[in-house]
């Protein structure tokens, strides 16, 4: 069919919500031009959760912005609603709902005051916006915080705002572009409950974009799409299906869960070794019976087949396309692995930090061993990411006492931070600079200099494979790539303790494998890492952890212990159960009380 007849034959027949067909687009960068889209054909069913999963760079936010009228294709037919996109980009823009990943919030209105900007500015009738924001609060758990400014909102708050200004006007056809990025799984349940009410109530068609592949699961299809190409338009089922066979759970009591990942990963039957509670989940190269020699030498190995899900087909169809170079190997390090010591590295000691009367960090205590991987967790305004700063020497301290690699950060944050080295979730890069500008700036930061700053450079790009970037700006980078020039810069100065502050946030599973593959073989050679993050799979890399809820700290232990007691019927909790049920119980209990 061609791509005229495809738009033609959906006005006259029935009606789909979107369809695409031999959809391309470009962009012009430093002189390059970059396909973004290559001729992508594909049409969304109605009334159900669609969902565009892809690696960094696939082209979603392009495909998104395309549909929404925000962005003209070089060649193709796009149709919304029956409208022609191309011809008629404000008739859409006026139809269909939109909610990109930076959502523009007004941080200095009201909540109402936000929903009345958007009805303004969508046409909404004065007689009817009061019936419409009860319910949209009602929906999304906002009812008593109307007259709260949007930027005292906590993060999953501001996520449910943003969809809730959207919905104002409601649509028949919404675009949510990555709307759980950056939230709690708290949150993101939440947030996930209103999309499927729009869905179900009130005959809405979503389109969603994820970095999450759990949430895949959740919709009733998706579509794949790599290197602007989509290759594959499925139930999550079908998709799982095809990787039946292939997918098993290794356990070995031996063995600590890092140590046994790392040797699996080195097995050449394995294709992707995933630490899962206590084992590790494999997806192999073929269905051929795993024998993982690596590990003939250890005791009590035991190998088991697992049910395939979407993750895993996700992992086995691009992890042996995807160029991870040098980038993908384990991180070196000259001085930081002569140091051994089991000493405390970080101690905190009822740390306060209060806001006039309000104690976002509430007599907080914890310490962390030399080595030691170390996450804090909690929901957007638990106080994690407050007591996070303070740690880091970036947020003065109210009360109580807390030492990093030896130093009061009461009296020697500055030279403390000589010591530390940290990787923000917006990465702390210069974005104007290029990768080579931003490599020299740290460096000097750090105190390098001589032949120590351009021996560390030149480790940088090559451990990190940025060989390919050096004169590119760093805002212009791949997603993955900014990640790998973020933890280059923090290592600069081969620091004893680095602070990760949701350093995968918004990054594919193939980017955060590399990621954590970087940082075990950190923690192996004596670094000290701590760790926020909102990825309850990346839990199970530490090895203790903190769950902070209301600036206090509700639970404490290893991942393994935490889940014990929300298992069911034997089978293993996840961390995300735990989590959740952890934070279900003290809210139980304060109303208790």
């Amino acid at each position: 069919m061609t791509a005229s007849s495809a738009i033609s034959s959906q006005r006259t027949g029935p009606k789909q919500a979107l369809t695409l067909a031999d959809v391309s687009k470009t962009f012009s960068v430093e002189q390059q031009t970059i396909t973004a889209l290559n001729q992508v054909s594909c049409t969304i069913t109605p009334q159900k959760v669609t969902g565009l999963i892809g690696p960094d760079g696939a082209g979603k936010t392009t495909l998104m912005r395309l549909c929404s009228g925000l962005l003209t294709p070089e060649s193709g037919e796009i149709c919304a609603l029956g409208i022609d996109v191309v011809a008629q980009p404000l008739q859409v823009q006026a139809s269909v709902g939109y909610m990109p990943q930076r959502f523009g919030l007004y941080e200095d209105l009201s909540v109402l005051e936000n929903l009345d900007l958007y009805a303004d500015l969508q046409g909404v009738a004065l007689t009817a916006r009061a019936e419409r924001y009860d319910q949209l609060l009602s929906m999304a758990g906002l009812e008593k915080f109307r007259s709260r400014l949007a930027g005292r909102l906590s993060g999953g708050m501001k996520q449910k705002l943003g969809l809730v200004c959207t919905l104002v006007r409601p649509p028949r056809l919404l675009l949510l572009d990555e709307p759980t990025v950056g939230v709690d799984p708290v949150s993101r349940r939440e947030l996930w409950e209103i999309v499927y009410h729009l869905v179900e109530a009130e005959g809405m068609t979503v389109l969603l974009s994820t970095a999450y592949l759990d949430e895949a699961e959740r919709c009733a299809e998706v579509i794949l799409i790599h290197q602007g190409r989509i290759l594959g338009h499925k139930t999550p089922q079908e998709f799982s299906d095809q990787v039946a066979g292939r997918t098993w759970m290794v356990r070995a009591d031996s063995l600590g869960k890092r140590s046994l990942q790392k040797q699996i990963s080195h097995d050449p039957e394995v294709l992707d070794a995933l630490v899962m509670g206590k084992a590790i989940r494999v997806v192999s190269h073929d269905t051929s019976p795993l024998q993982l020699t690596q590990l003939a030498q250890e005791t009590k190995v035991e190998i088991t087949a697992a049910a395939p899900r979407f993750e895993d087909y996700f992992v086995a169809t691009l992890k042996e396309e995807h160029s991870n170079g040098n980038g993908n190997g384990e991180i070196a390090l000259a001085q930081v692995g002569s140091k051994q010591s089991d000493d405390q590295v970080i101690t905190v000691d009822n740390l306060v930090r209060q806001f006039g009367d309000f104690y976002a960090v509430n007599h907080v205590s914890f310490h962390v061993h030399h080595g030691e991987i170390f996450g804090l967790l909690g929901a957007n305004g638990a106080g994690k990411t407050t007591t996070f700063r303070m740690l880091c020497g970036l947020l003065p301290i109210s009360s109580g006492t807390c030492t990093v690699a030896g130093m009061n950060l009461r009296t020697a944050a500055a030279a403390a931070r000589a010591r530390i080295g940290y990787m923000a979730q917006k990465f702390s890069l210069y974005e104007n600079l290029s990768v080579m500008q931003n490599l020299k700036f740290f460096s000097s930061a750090y105190g390098l200099g001589g032949a120590r700053r351009q021996r560390q450079i030149d480790w940088a790009i090559e451990t990190f494979d940025l060989h390919d970037f050096i004169s590119a700006e760093s805002q212009s980078l791949p997603l993955g790539y900014k990640q790998r020039l973020a933890l280059a810069v923090a290592l600069m100065h081969e620091p004893e303790v680095l602070f990760l502050d949701e350093p995968t946030s918004g990054v594919d599973p193939l980017a955060r494998r590399e990621f954590w593959v970087q940082i075990n073989s950190l923690a192996d050679q004596g670094v000290t890492v701590l760790v926020t993050t909102h990825f309850m799979e990346e839990a199970e890399y530490c090895d203790r952890l903190v769950i902070m809820a209301e600036g206090k700290v509700l639970a404490e232990g290893t991942p393994e212990s935490m889940k014990e007691s929300f298992e069911r019927d034997g089978q293993e909790a996840t961390m995300e159960d735990a989590f959740i049920g952890l934070l279900e119980a003290n809210t139980a209990k304060r109303s208790d009380a």
